[in-house]
């Protein structure tokens, strides 16, 4: 295959489809474009990415809990030829869904997204330099973080940036998920990128999500 012949939205296609399994080194997106960020904005941010809660769901209500454990199985199962460690995948779960949930974002399209982004690759890195499950561009652990890039490749804090920074773009475009998941990839107004991730989120969609 002529990966170089092939165009962004081929690739975006393929991407959404395939969940990148075919393609081994090659993550898609992580094209997060630094902008100038007001004083308030870094503040919060930054403290939204320093609580550092351990990732366990916490329920008072026993239907809550018994729709997040339908929910943690089906995904279980459906995640398993990417990870089939039953403590990495269940980790991982339970983290994106504590995360997802912290930040105020749709779990299943938090997972499409990683599924675009990185194939559920933990060390995944682009050709611009994004790393991690949610392709966290550099410069983000200097704006807001403590400026330890490594840690990106850490599970909780690379999915707890990526909440914290999809959540910052959809109060931005004023809730707008399309224009937002476009400016998470840099490309902000294309429809490639937001409609490879509606895609990608079919494959999670569940009714306790």
């Amino acid at each position: 295959m002529n990966l170089a012949s092939w165009s962004r939205r081929d690739c975006l296609i393929g991407v959404a489809s395939l969940g990148l399994a075919g393609w081994p080194g090659l993550a898609a997106a992580g094209g997060q474009l630094e902008e100038p960020l007001a004083d308030s904005v870094r503040g919060a941010l930054s403290a939204a990415i320093a609580n550092n809660a351990p990732p366990v769901p916490d329920f008072t209500d026993p239907v809550r809990r018994l729709a997040y454990l339908r929910w943690l199985g089906a995904m279980s199962d459906r995640l398993y030829r990417r990870k089939t460690d039953f403590q990495t995948r269940i980790e991982f779960l339970q983290t994106v869904w504590y995360e997802s949930k912290r930040a105020g974002l749709d779990t299943t399209m938090v997972l499409g997204l990683i599924q675009v982004e990185s194939a559920f690759r933990k060390f995944a890195i682009s050709r611009v330099g994004a790393r991690g499950y949610m392709q966290i561009m550099p410069f983000w652990s200097r704006l807001i973080g403590d400026g330890e890039v490594g840690r990106l490749f850490n599970m909780q804090t690379n999915l707890r940036f990526g909440c914290v920074i999809l959540r910052h773009y959809l109060d931005r475009e004023r809730g707008d998920t399309f224009m937002a998941l476009g400016r998470y990839n840099g490309s902000r107004g294309r429809a490639e990128y937001p409609n490879a991730v509606y895609a990608a989120a079919k494959n999670w969609a569940h009714p306790d999500a």
